[in-house]
């Protein structure tokens, strides 16, 4: 299990203190957290695509920026994804939860959490889950968006926040 204050630390150690969120119950403490952090801007998005360009601006204001949502967002984003990030090389550290993990939750979960990772695949959107090893699935994430200059997505199964 990650400590929501130790992860939130990080990636203020790693410069990335700009972010947008979509709400998801599996990311509310670290969202609660994010928001009373004065280090940290948290900026509330109504959806997903919303999130990513608000991040995305601010990569282009040159800010290191990430995103918070479910994955259910991802649908959301595929459009923005590849019409805008992938192909202007905009680099934007996306966190996931994953939800419908194992058939493992509400019903409409369940598709998006079998088909988020092909997807992401086909996308070519490098991805890893994030696991008590935490710095170094934030480095390795690092590493990937500066040398391809693209979104990279860390997915966080429910439980590993606490």
């Amino acid at each position: 299990m990650v400590k929501v204050s130790d992860l939130w630390d990080y990636l203020k150690l790693k410069k990335y203190t700009f972010c947008s969120s979509v709400p998801c119950s599996m990311l509310k403490k670290l969202l609660d957290s994010g928001i009373k952090d004065p280090e940290i801007t948290l900026i509330p998005a109504v959806k997903e695509n919303v999130a990513l360009g608000l991040a995305s601006g601010a990569y282009l204001a040159g800010k290191k920026s990430c995103v918070f949502m479910q994955n259910s967002g991802l649908g959301n984003i595929i459009n923005a994804l590849t019409s805008f990030n992938l192909i202007y090389k905009i680099p934007v550290l996306m966190f996931l939860t994953w939800r419908g993990f194992e058939s493992k939750d509400a019903p409409e979960h369940l598709i998006m959490g079998e088909k988020m990772a092909p997807l992401l695949d086909l996308l070519e959107v490098p991805h890893r889950l994030l696991t008590d090893s935490y710095r170094d699935d934030i480095s390795w994430a690092i590493h990937e968006m500066d040398n391809k200059s693209i979104p990279v997505a860390l997915i966080l199964k429910k439980g590993i926040l606490r």
